[in-house]
């Protein structure tokens, strides 16, 4: 596998050539002594679970982008800075379904691998879980081309495209 920031060949401080990988997930300029770390991204997503005539279902999404484009997904995405996780994971929310919700609760983290612009990113993916009124109606928006309610018993891990979330949404499953 190559380096994360192979991509990346002159120093962003003095523009220098000398640009050397420094360890695992760093590069060192060897002029001016300038060391990037490419640590994980911060991502987020969601279980929105609502209870609908005495059954349980989850809000998906179905990507309208790549990577995975027209797979399902869960509402979430990239936190921005200045942002706490929870202050991320509503926004994304309200920008993909249009869902105004108060809080959500934090579930676990997975690492992930996320192919964008020809650039493998490492992400933290942090899930959360959220319980709906019954009566929420939610509506595709944003980078999401499609969502709606599924009951909990007829969801399909391995309809889900990302790894990440793969995993989540079984581990989801089976411990619920």
């Amino acid at each position: 596998m190559s380096h994360p920031l192979d991509r990346f060949n002159y120093c962003p401080a003095c523009g220098s050539k000398n640009w050397t990988e420094h360890n695992f997930k760093s590069k060192q300029c060897g002029d001016c002594g300038f060391v990037y770390y490419a640590n994980p991204c911060s991502a987020t997503a969601a279980f929105i679970v609502r209870a609908s005539g005495g059954t349980h279902e989850l809000l998906v999404v179905r990507r309208g982008k790549e990577p995975a484009k027209g797979t399902l997904d869960l509402p979430g995405g990239f936190i921005d800075m200045d942002e706490t996780a929870e202050e991320g994971m509503l926004r994304e929310i309200r920008e993909e379904t249009g869902l105004v919700l108060p809080s959500c609760r934090y579930l676990f983290t997975i690492p992930n691998r996320y192919e964008y612009s020809g650039m493998v990113i490492h992400t933290l993916d942090m899930f959360f879980r959220i319980d709906a009124d019954s009566t929420a109606i939610a509506h595709a928006a944003d980078d999401a081309a499609d969502c709606y309610w599924l009951p909990l018993d007829a969801i399909d891990p391995n309809d889900f495209g990302l790894t990440s979330i793969r995993q989540a949404v079984s581990r989801f499953i089976s411990e619920r």
